[in-house]
């Protein structure tokens, strides 16, 4: 997660990194968030976007959906509504319906963060269940090591070299050595579900 708090920096950073959602807040230093949602839509960026803001009226909740925000909260709000939403629009970008993510005998439930291996809790550190989710949201792709990284950790962190094969390691050990498959001179993927 990356947070701006100049208008200018979040527009452009959103053309450098691949993010699942933003939250976007109309009154940043710098520019003005629904003239940095119309630049995000008008270069065919289509990143879900809510919106969290003061301004509240009518009028202008209409004019942030009709610019393309996909989701629009007025101040104040309660922080679990806001991950909730956060949540859906995810869930929505990525096609999955459900609120439970699914993959052979591992299920995952983003509300609570809560990980099943047939069944049985599995406990697993934040990393590891950032990288569950990743990989499950993204079932029918290969994620390149360095698209994984920019997922994993916030903008400017200095990430290790193998940072993400022990993650890997880890979740195997915990989900079964079959669950993430590496594609070598790729990156990583799901592996197959057992018939």
């Amino acid at each position: 997660m990356d947070w701006f708090r100049n208008g200018v920096v979040g527009r452009d950073a959103l053309l450098s990194a691949d993010y699942d959602a933003v939250i976007l807040d109309l009154g940043l230093p710098g520019a003005d968030g629904l003239d940095i949602l119309q630049n995000w839509r008008a270069s065919g960026n289509e990143v879900p976007v809510l919106v969290l803001t003061a301004r509240d009226a009518l009028s202008q909740k209409l004019e942030g959906l009709n610019l393309g925000a996909d989701d629009y909260l007025g101040k104040p709000f309660d922080l679990r509504e806001v991950a909730a939403r956060l949540r859906a629009l995810i869930r929505r970008r990525h096609g999955v319906p459900t609120q439970f993510l699914n993959h052979g005998p591992v299920s995952f439930n983003p509300e609570t963060r809560a990980v099943f291996l047939d069944g049985k809790p599995v406990t697993l550190g934040s990393k590891e269940l950032m990288l569950v989710e990743l990989l499950l949201l993204n079932k029918q792709n290969v994620l390149p090591k360095n698209a994984v990284e920019e997922k994993l950790y916030p903008w400017g962190e200095e990430v290790s070299s193998n940072s993400v094969e022990v993650l890997v390691h880890r979740i195997r050990r915990k989900l079964g050595s079959g669950f993430i498959k590496t594609v070598h001179g790729v990156g990583y993927t799901l592996g197959e579900v057992a018939p």
